[in-house]
């Protein structure tokens, strides 16, 4: 529950600036970041609804497997906040800085919102096979997430294209499995940003793992 009420404080503290900076400046360039916060909440969402039909004994159903298409869908907005420091670089303002620690924030907790959501699911894989499936999973996931992310900051996808839009979708993806090479970054960026992410799971991994050491009686 505290992780949950911290990610909470996070959002709210992060809209508020937001909102702040509209007053003080009168632009509303940033208010986007709002909607892309909402948008890092759903696999949470979608994962806390796995994880609470797992544990209360469904293994299958189609509202168990739907929720679970959900996330995987909607995972890649969750660290996608970081690549709007894009907006960064098109032109050096008054307020570069105050701009570059509301990014940084909003994609921080964007990224946590993700780890959570990577952990919850983790958890339900590792119980139904394995301690090793469950990290093979997250590499799968980390891969997919940069590729989504991909589709979504260069080809300018969304996550609900794929149900609003699947013949124009099918279409995109068939045109880049027949053509991976017609874009550099087809492969380059998914292969480094799913590094990344991996990366980042694995060390927050490591630090909620950590055990205080016994103190030495001397």
């Amino acid at each position: 529950m505290f992780p949950l009420l911290a990610l909470l404080l996070a959002s709210i503290i992060g809209v508020a600036l937001m909102v702040l900076r509209v007053v003080v400046t009168s632009d509303w360039r940033y208010l986007f970041l709002a909607w892309n916060l909402f948008l890092a909440w759903l696999p949470l969402v979608f994962a806390l609804g796995v994880h609470e039909r797992h544990h209360r004994g469904e293994r299958h159903g189609w509202r168990l497997w739907g929720l679970a298409t959900l996330w995987l869908l909607f995972l890649p907005n969750a660290p996608y906040i970081f690549t709007d420091l894009v907006h960064l670089t098109a032109r050096f303002t008054p307020f570069f800085w105050v701009d570059l620690s509301l990014v940084l924030l909003v994609a921080l907790t964007g990224f946590l919102l993700g780890f959570v959501s990577l952990y919850l699911m983790q958890s339900v894989v590792a119980e139904r096979l394995g301690h090793l499936a469950g990290w093979v999973f997250i590499m799968a996931a980390a891969l997919v997430s940069a590729f989504g992310i991909y589709l979504g900051r260069f080809l300018r996808w969304n996550s609900w294209d794929v149900v609003m839009h699947p013949l124009n979708f099918s279409h995109a993806m068939g045109h880049l499995a027949t053509h991976p090479l017609s874009d550099p970054n087809t492969g380059i960026f998914p292969a480094f940003f799913a590094t990344f992410l991996f990366l980042g799971y694995l060390m927050l991994y490591a630090l909620t793992h950590l055990h205080p050491q016994r103190q030495v009686e001397v």
